[in-house]
């Protein structure tokens, strides 16, 4: 990069703000997808102004600009693909305005996403959206992904609580987006365009979030199935009584071996699956609902029920879920996390393909995820130095994406599109799906600067 414009850099954030030496690049050219591209230059931000500043220089210059957070991300979205600049905002951590009467909470996009919960429970208030990253990632992240989380059942996930945007445009123009009010019809709902866009349209600086009110009981149960096919009907058949639980994850037998193995969480090693199911609300509502959670899941090979007694029973429950992805990491050298999604009513058909795909590519699998929702998450256990064994795994998830399409559900639940999954985009929304994704980008953003390819090719581009 050429010394006037690490000079002009150093104008807007300052010296210290500013990293070019090549030793302090490697920290920024990966996140948590197995792929690594060094940027030339890596800014931090504090304000919103200073963002607008640099797309301004990276416009007049055309280079490229790629937003990162916390780096947590699972696809490659952070990942500086055609180099040029990291814009890294994880020091813009501030709380702008916290309004308890109309439960919203104004912050910048480097706040942590689980510092939001201390702040708004004073007012007996909570933020729904609780990804697995919850204790690192970032709200911008978080907004730029439309992350999930175990709460996704029943409340929704990012874009259901995004309400006002601050957002610097790739031209440098600082916008802002939404409204605070419930009810918001003037013009466009042009926030949620932003909501999952990757980067790739414009830089997020201020969010405003919708909170709820804190649940007043909560029931949880293990409930614990002799068959993979049991678990998955049982997700099925709990819906379709009219239970909407706030949680509902599953984990199949190498998950659970796997969690074991990590750290004692009393899970059953010989069970084929279990699922960790929670209801909440109003006291006698959460228990009349896990009541009929306990009745459907008896008719699906249930071994057994087990309800969590008090709030220490209820953490030991899920503590074995919040570290299932670490546990499978540990199994091998290397994994493959994905989210392939599909409708409540065909999860069985999902479970049954995955074990399959696995089965005829002779890849070991560990299933979890949040089936209350039909988010699955397939965690292929591979060594990436054994190239025939990377090759079979390559083939399982081609073979995965095209049964959740198949089955008329999605290539992504929750983790994006980044670069991991662009070459299954189309398969799943076809050319002309493309093309207005193209056109929406090229639209916003037509010297493609930000993010550029991520998510899908610009014509040209490769």
């Amino acid at each position: 990069m050429k010394k006037s414009i690490i000079d002009e850099l150093v104008s807007i954030f300052g010296q210290d703000n500013v990293l070019t030496e090549r030793e302090d690049m490697i920290a920024y050219s990966y996140d948590a997808a197995p792929v690594e591209i060094e940027p030339e230059a890596v800014v931090f931000a504090t304000t919103t102004e200073q963002i607008s500043q640099l797309m301004k220089l990276a416009y007049r210059e055309e280079i490229p600009v790629t937003p990162r957070g916390q780096g947590s991300g699972l696809s490659g979205g952070s990942i500086p693909l055609k180099s040029g600049i990291v814009l890294a905002m994880d020091r813009m951590k501030n709380l702008i305005e916290f309004d308890p009467n109309n439960r919203l909470i104004t912050i910048e996009a480097g706040f942590t996403t689980a510092d939001i919960d201390p702040i708004v429970a004073e007012a007996n208030l909570f933020y729904p959206p609780d990804p697995g990253s919850v204790a690192f990632s970032t709200i911008g992240g978080n907004v730029a992904e439309n992350a999930g989380g175990l709460r996704g059942l029943k409340y929704g996930v990012t874009k259901d609580y995004v309400k006002m945007l601050k957002v610097v445009m790739p031209q440098g123009d600082i916008v802002t987006l939404g409204s605070k009010c419930v009810k918001h019809v003037a013009g466009f709902n042009s926030e949620l365009m932003f909501v999952g866009s990757e980067g790739l349209l414009g830089i997020m600086t201020e969010v405003t979030l919708a909170l709820l009110p804190v649940p007043q009981h909560r029931e949880s149960a293990l409930a614990i199935f002799n068959s993979l096919d049991g678990a998955a009907q049982a997700v099925s058949d709990i819906i379709a009584a009219g239970v909407t639980p706030s949680t509902m994850e599953f984990m199949d037998n190498a998950t659970i071996n796997a969690v074991q193995n990590f750290k004692d969480c009393g899970l059953p090693r010989d069970a084929a699956a279990v699922l960790l199911i929670e209801t909440d609300g109003e006291e006698n509502s959460a228990k009349a609902e896990m009541a009929i959670v306990e009745e459907q899941v008896q008719k699906n090979d249930l071994r057994n029920f087990a309800r969590a007694q008090n709030s220490a029973e209820r953490d030991a429950l899920f503590a074995g879920r919040r570290v299932a992805l670490n546990a499978l990491a540990s199994v091998k050298p290397n994994l493959i996390l994905e989210d392939a999604t599909v409708k409540r009513s065909v999860l069985p058909d999902m479970v049954r393909g995955i074990i399959a795909i696995a089965e005829k590519h002779d890849i070991q699998v560990g299933i979890f995820g949040h089936a209350g929702d039909g988010n699955l998450h397939p965690t292929f256990l591979i060594d990436q130095s054994n190239k025939e064994e990377m090759a079979r795994c390559h083939k399982a998830v081609d073979e995965l994406f095209q049964l959740a399409i198949d089955l008329d559900g999605t290539i992504s639940g929750e983790h994006g599109i980044g670069l991991e999954k662009k070459p299954y985009l189309q398969n799943q929304i076809g050319a002309s799906g493309i093309k207005l994704l193209q056109d929406l980008k090229r639209m916003f953003d037509p010297k493609n600067l930000l993010n550029p390819g991520k998510m899908f090719d610009m014509p040209g581009e490769a």
